[in-house]
């Protein structure tokens, strides 16, 4: 019934702005149609400039509002040369719609028709083409060049002290992946996943599998001030690695290993201090819509010092540990089969 209302009622103001157009045009014709033509121009006219002054205001009120709410300082290197290209396509964009949208309103209000001054037509300049084609031709290249820079230091080889770590997407998690002692991930092959018991399709007759630790969680702890190379893929579909505390994203696609570079330049703790906000988490995102529970794909960041990282590390049980009855520094039982051609080996080293 509310339904029928709604309708009802927005079918009776269609009708009613009808009738005043019906209206207004019969008036025009009692009053005589060039001059209300006349006075609808210049009413037009200031209304622009009214319209103008109030966007501008808007946007100036919204960001007031919103100022409070963005993200924090961004909590890693890269990062901040990614709020500053960001900062600086805002300054540059933000000139150029100001100057733009300031003049297209003005000249609507000063070239309005009018009987004193006549039509003049203006067919072409060369002059003026190669002003606006060129300045904004360098502008534009000089805000590609950052950005092809800043995404070349994400994207660059990892320094040889870089922690690396694997990150998997799966619907709907995400599954982190340390190496153990020896520094060095195991090889994994899909054909082996078993969500009960080796959740990663890890290769038992690896020994490097042996002290790898895992964490369901989707808990990454990482050290301050210290590189860290993830290795991101997939279980299922296309997932997403984002992390908006520090900037940068990545997809995670099945088959395929992509990798992020970046060093996080600010604890948890400290961030907490910043943030005045003692709950406050790094969160890991998925950026890429994923099924149906993608919005509750959530992980947490933690950063913290090299002693407390060590500590966590160490109270910490290998996955194989967890899954068998064997200590987890026990070789693996010999094996006659020829490794499969297709395992996947996780890539450890620049």
């Amino acid at each position: 019934m509310s339904v029928f209302i709604i309708i009802t009622l927005i079918i009776l103001v269609f009708i009613i702005i009808y009738q005043i157009g019906k209206a207004s045009e019969h008036s025009a014709v009692l009053r005589g149609g060039e001059k209300v033509k006349a006075q609808t121009n210049n009413i037009m006219a200031v209304l622009l400039l009214v319209v103008f002054a109030l966007g501008m205001w808007g946007i100036w009120f919204c960001h007031s509002i919103f100022v409070d709410r963005m993200l924090p300082v961004a909590a890693c290197r890269t990062g901040v040369n990614y709020d500053n290209m960001f900062y600086y396509t805002i300054v540059v964009t933000g000139i150029v719609f100001f100057a733009t949208q300031a003049v297209l309103f003005w000249f609507c209000y000063k070239y309005r028709a009018s009987e004193n001054r006549p039509s003049f037509f203006f067919a072409h300049s060369n002059k003026l083409e190669l002003i606006w084609t060129t300045i904004p031709a360098i502008a534009m290249a000089i805000l590609v060049a950052i950005g092809l820079r800043n995404w070349y230091d994400v994207t660059a080889p990892a320094p040889a002290d870089a922690t690396i770590v694997e990150v998997v997407g799966k619907q709907f998690n995400w599954i982190v992946r340390y190496p153990g002692k020896d520094n060095e991930l195991g090889k994994r092959d899909f054909r082996s996943i078993n969500d009960a018991t080796n959740i990663l399709g890890m290769d038992w007759t690896d020994p490097h599998n042996m002290d790898d630790i895992i964490s369901q969680s989707g808990e990454l702890h990482v050290v301050v001030n210290k590189p860290v190379k993830l290795l991101i893929c997939s279980r299922d579909v296309i997932h997403d690695v984002g992390l908006p505390h520090f900037r940068m994203k990545m997809d995670a696609v099945p088959g395929i290993t992509t990798t992020l570079c970046f060093t996080p330049t600010i604890t948890t703790d400290s961030m907490k201090l910043i943030t005045k906000n003692p709950d406050f988490v790094y969160e890991i995102a998925c950026d890429q819509l994923c099924g149906k529970g993608h919005y509750a794909m959530r992980g947490t960041v933690v950063v913290q010092s090299q002693a407390d990282y060590d500590k966590w590390l160490a109270s910490q049980q290998s996955y194989y540990a967890m899954n068998h009855s064997a200590p987890a520094d026990a070789k693996p039982a010999a094996t006659t089969e020829a490794p499969k051609a297709d395992t996947v080996k996780a890539v450890t080293k620049n």
